[in-house]
């Protein structure tokens, strides 16, 4: 069934309309609550999650498979990494605490949710965004605005909130009444994890004050640094991969070291050699290092003594560093830094 809509202006839709929602999932309790709400008031539900490529949540994936199930709704799993890229590149709204785009961010969640809208032949979309909950992106002009920038409109639903919010097109409809939304507002779970436990809701990932890792210091640090010396169109998918692992210090404007701190993160960075110059220790046990930019030969030991100092060469030998850069070979002989050199200090990104 096709749906033509346009927005927020009523007396504009054409067509038969279901009752019928697309509810985003995230994996936490508010977006989990909002489904079972709209399943509870008689609307079918399809879920979507959304795939940015920053979320820190600890299997939320999974969360969310296993919350449609338990919901008995149909699931559609849908990579906007591309989109939100952009977004975190140069976001109409600015940033919130780190590098966190959230109005843009939830603008594009809504926008995406609206066309999976149509593709499903639905006439709203839910979330479980929550009046006041975060300063940023929920309170009500953010509301507003995320509904009118995504041309959703009143189409767009908080169940949570609704009885405190604009009026919406299920209630115009008249397949809900305004008091069988929810009043809850504020930065307290308290109601909502007393509805989870009424409702026997329990996939779902406990609140834990927002896994982006855009709202992250280390990471905000380094992609601020990132964007300062590259320039925002210069990065790649795979360089706002690399910010996540390691060690990084900035040695110059133009010299970037990144150093890996256990195995895990050892195998990780070897496989973003490519392009970067890749310090190795072929005679003690030590970290991968790469190092980023054009160095000139004194910053290529330089780097190389500071990886050193992470290695288990002792701080007074001389040890013996291997440098590749695309099937180039060197061979480095430096004294490992001193741990308290204050320079360290100064050249670390964001730890």
């Amino acid at each position: 069934m096709e749906i033509r809509w346009s927005g927020s202006t009523p007396g504009t839709y054409d067509t038969a309309v279901e009752k019928k929602a697309v509810a985003l999932l995230s994996g936490g309790l508010d977006s989990a609550l909002a489904c079972e709400l709209t399943l509870r008031l008689g609307f079918q539900v399809v879920g979507l999650n959304l795939a940015t490529g920053f979320c820190v949540g600890q299997g939320r994936c999974d969360t969310v498979l296993a919350l449609a199930a338990r919901l008995g709704i149909p699931l559609r799993l849908r990579d906007v990494g591309a989109e939100f890229l952009e977004v975190v590149r140069s976001p109409k709204f600015g940033y919130g605490s780190g590098m966190n785009p959230c109005l843009d961010c939830r603008i594009l969640m809504a926008r995406t949710a609206g066309k999976v809208m149509e593709e499903e032949g639905a006439s709203f979309v839910v979330t479980g965004e929550v009046l006041g909950q975060r300063p940023m992106s929920q309170h009500r002009k953010a509301l507003d605005l995320v509904a009118a920038e995504s041309g959703l409109g009143e189409r767009l639903v908080r169940p949570l909130s609704g009885r405190l919010l604009g009026p919406t097109y299920p209630e115009r409809m008249g397949f809900v009444r305004r008091e069988d939304w929810l009043d809850i507002q504020g930065r307290s779970r308290r109601r909502q994890l007393a509805l989870a436990r009424e409702w026997g809701l329990t996939e779902f990932v406990q609140p834990s004050g927002g896994c982006c890792l855009l709202l992250t210091k280390t990471y905000a640090v380094r992609l601020r640094d990132a964007f300062r010396h590259r320039g925002t169109e210069a990065l790649t998918a795979e360089d706002f991969a690399l910010l996540r692992y390691g060690r990084h210090f900035r040695l110059s404007p133009r010299v970037k070291v990144i150093v890996g701190r256990d195995e895990g993160e050892n195998a990780v960075l070897a496989g973003f050699s490519r392009g970067r110059w890749a310090l190795a220790f072929p005679a003690v046990p030590g970290p991968v290092a790469l190092v980023e930019g054009d160095p000139s030969p004194e910053e290529l030991e330089l780097a190389a003594a500071l990886a050193a100092r992470y290695s288990d060469a002792r701080a007074e030998d001389q040890v013996l560093v291997r440098a590749t850069w695309d099937g180039e070979a060197r061979e480095l002989s430096v004294v490992p830094l001193a741990p308290d050199d204050p320079r360290i200090g100064r050249w670390n990104l964001g730890e």
